[in-house]
């Protein structure tokens, strides 16, 4: 009940933009960038995440950042995050600069609900070198979730992060944020997970999806979000809950991409090639699906 309250809350309060058969969007999530340290997951990853950032913006994709981009919870000095992933803020930046850029908040990165934080922390960048201070995400406007409308069939497409609801993850993030900073992040580069966290919990995990299936099944959208770590792609049978996955598996990471009316989900990752030099590669793991096909208004 509470998931369906605080999903249908995200959905009345969203930001609203349009897509049709021109519109290209690219969604990922669970970045959770962090200082640099033996604990940062998102290092691995970083040159796969580089190089999928370079191909959507070169490309006219616009980015859409599903939620816990940042680790603030073990990290809430965003200078420090700033300071070690850098180049992946210029990155970002370009996407912003030519508003093609989406930022929601999850749980994990909270705080850019807070528009005083956003302003403090992301909107300038003070280069040590120089000894002044430059324009970064200025004018950044974080959100909770966006709704995608087609111009043409009025479709819509609910994003968040898919935290809402999530007891220990929502309505007490505060006191799991507190569990997270003073025990289980030093726990964590030693592989120890917090059980709070679906990731590693399979049946916390399928109790959210479940959960975010019976929204979508009453209110008749679709839906994208992260949260659980892993990747969905519907199959036939089953109703439009998609899943961006995370950027800091093992070896690679995902993203749902939405281009010229049609779905899919894609993989970066770092692979050896046959003359033994390694490159940054993209494989279309589930579609690509057209759009229309996930309307459930069309069936009502």
């Amino acid at each position: 009940m509470r998931t369906d309250q605080r999903l249908t809350e995200a959905y009345l309060k969203a930001r609203v933009a349009h897509f049709d058969e021109n519109s290209r969007y690219v969604f990922m999530s669970d970045c959770h960038r962090g200082n640099g340290n033996s604990a940062d997951e998102f290092t691995k990853n970083q040159n796969a995440y580089l190089h999928a950032m370079d191909y959507y913006y070169n490309n006219g994709f616009v980015y859409v950042e599903a939620g816990d981009g940042d680790e603030l919870w073990e990290h809430p000095r965003f200078v420090d995050i700033k300071n070690a992933h850098y180049e992946v803020y210029e990155s970002i930046r370009r996407f912003h600069d030519e508003k093609r850029l989406f930022m929601l908040y999850g749980n994990h990165n909270i705080y850019l609900k807070n528009k005083d934080y956003v302003r403090n922390n992301y909107y300038t960048y003070y280069n040590d070198f120089k000894q002044q201070a430059h324009d970064f995400l200025n004018e950044l406007d974080p959100c909770e979730s966006l709704l995608l409308v087609n111009r043409k069939t009025g479709q819509e497409i609910l994003t968040l992060h898919g935290h809402q609801g999530d007891l220990s993850n929502d309505q007490f993030w505060f006191f799991s944020m507190l569990s997270l900073k003073y025990f289980w992040r030093h726990l964590h580069s030693f592989g120890f997970t917090n059980p709070s966290s679906p990731v590693r919990n399979i049946s916390k995990r399928h109790r959210i999806e479940k959960n975010y299936v019976k929204w979508i099944d009453k209110h008749k959208r679709m839906l994208i979000c992260g949260h659980t770590h892993r990747f969905k792609f519907p199959r036939p049978d089953e109703l439009p809950y998609f899943n961006t996955g995370c950027c800091i598996y093992p070896t690679s990471m995902t993203a749902i991409e939405l281009i010229d009316g049609n779905i899919q989900i894609a993989r970066w990752r770092v692979v050896v090639n046959s003359e033994g030099m390694l490159q940054v590669t993209r494989f279309v793991l589930r579609g690509p699906e057209p759009i229309e096909k996930f309307n459930l208004r069309l069936e009502q």
